[in-house]
């Protein structure tokens, strides 16, 4: 397994819509390895959720998985999940607005409104297809990764940059 170098705001690959990888592809040592790597990258750099245009990549396969982060303590323990080919296929219509971050936008939190709850269709790394319902911080990330497979990162959801902050003056003005 490797670190990968994560893709910043301003390089090409995080707003070009990514490919659905093939089903039959997704068994292959290729596609293992760059979701091993991403799972490491991930953990190395305290995500708690990457999507493979970030790391340079334009394939849809996103990994999730929340434990006792310290860039979003008190959310809740998601478990290592994987995404392939995800199609969010209902979304609550409240949506609800809270902070959010990316490592493609080092530094930056602000305030986006997301659906609360999602329903959502993917295939899993071993290539089953799944259905998932998630809900409150697992539905955020989710959009959030989404977002990156269709070239969208979270300022673009931003209605209003007055919340924009550096992580520095996030923590010391808003966090709690």
């Amino acid at each position: 397994m490797a670190i990968l170098k994560v893709s910043r705001l301003g390089h090409p690959v995080l707003r070009k819509p990514a490919e659905a990888v093939p089903r039959e592809s997704i068994a292959s040592p290729t596609i293992q390895r760059l979701i091993d790597d991403m799972i490491e990258t991930m953990r190395e750099y305290d995500g708690v959720g990457i999507a493979a245009p970030q790391v340079h990549v334009s394939k849809q396969i996103a990994v999730i998985e929340v434990q006792d982060n310290r860039r979003y303590p008190g959310e809740n323990s998601i478990p290592l999940t994987v995404l392939i080919n995800p199609k969010i296929l209902a979304a609550s219509k409240q949506p609800l607005e809270d902070w959010e971050g990316c490592l493609s936008v080092e530094e930056l939190r602000g305030r986006v409104p997301r659906a609360e709850s999602v329903e959502l269709e993917a295939y899993t790394r071993k290539g089953e297809k799944i259905r998932l319902h998630a809900h409150r911080f697992f539905a955020r990330v989710i959009q959030h990764e989404c977002d990156h497979l269709a070239g969208k990162v979270f300022l673009d959801r931003m209605p209003d940059l007055k919340t924009l902050a550096h992580l520095k003056e996030f923590v010391r003005y808003w966090q709690d």
